[in-house]
């Protein structure tokens, strides 16, 4: 394995099915371009005359679109910003925390990620999208499924204040678990 001598950037994102890691090697005598995502190489050119510009790939399940802008600052300088599906990647991730609900949680040993989408409802664990069960009760809804042979529901009750909306809740085994921030 060629080491990666001319890695400049390294990103963390977090989408539904799991947190995914970018890694952008860029060679500025050689023009080099290296786009690695979760370790597995999805864009290599060699030889590039243009040091500036950008790279676009999918990342995830879902096929997320994501540009990598190269941009010189000054001189031999050079400034790398991710976009998710056209925003920057912190606006992407503002918005994200808008649109979803993620519960990190442990059960007999083995680590869990659960994410719910709001807008669709749909639920995944560990890169999965699961099967549910929806079912209104007298306070909101209850989305069912399993984990392993552990019976979770998310609940969905309104807060009563229009600015926050509806709450989501993840019970585990009648257990509550506490929202996880990425």
């Amino acid at each position: 394995l060629e080491k990666m001598t001319d890695l400049v950037a390294v990103w963390e994102v977090a989408l539904s099915d799991g947190v995914h890691k970018i890694e952008f090697e860029h060679g500025t005598t050689s023009g080099k371009r290296v786009v690695y995502v979760d370790g597995k190489e999805e864009i290599r050119k060699e030889w590039m005359f243009k040091l500036v510009g950008k790279e676009t790939f999918t990342v995830g399940a879902a096929k997320t679109k994501a540009t990598i802008n190269i941009d010189a600052v000054s001189g031999f300088a050079y400034e790398y910003t991710l976009e998710i599906d056209g925003k920057s990647l912190k606006k992407y991730m503002e918005n994200r925390s808008k649109t979803t609900n993620t519960w990190v949680l442990s059960l007999g040993g083995t680590d869990y990620r659960v994410v719910l989408e709001k807008d669709t409802m749909d639920v995944w664990c560990n890169g999965q999208k699961i099967e549910t069960a929806g079912e209104f009760v007298e306070d909101g809804t209850e989305t069912h499924f399993s984990v392993g042979d552990h019976s979770c529901c998310i609940k969905a009750v309104s807060s009563g204040k229009r600015k926050e909306g509806i709450i989501h809740t993840l019970i585990v085994d009648d257990r509550e678990i506490p929202e996880a921030v990425e």
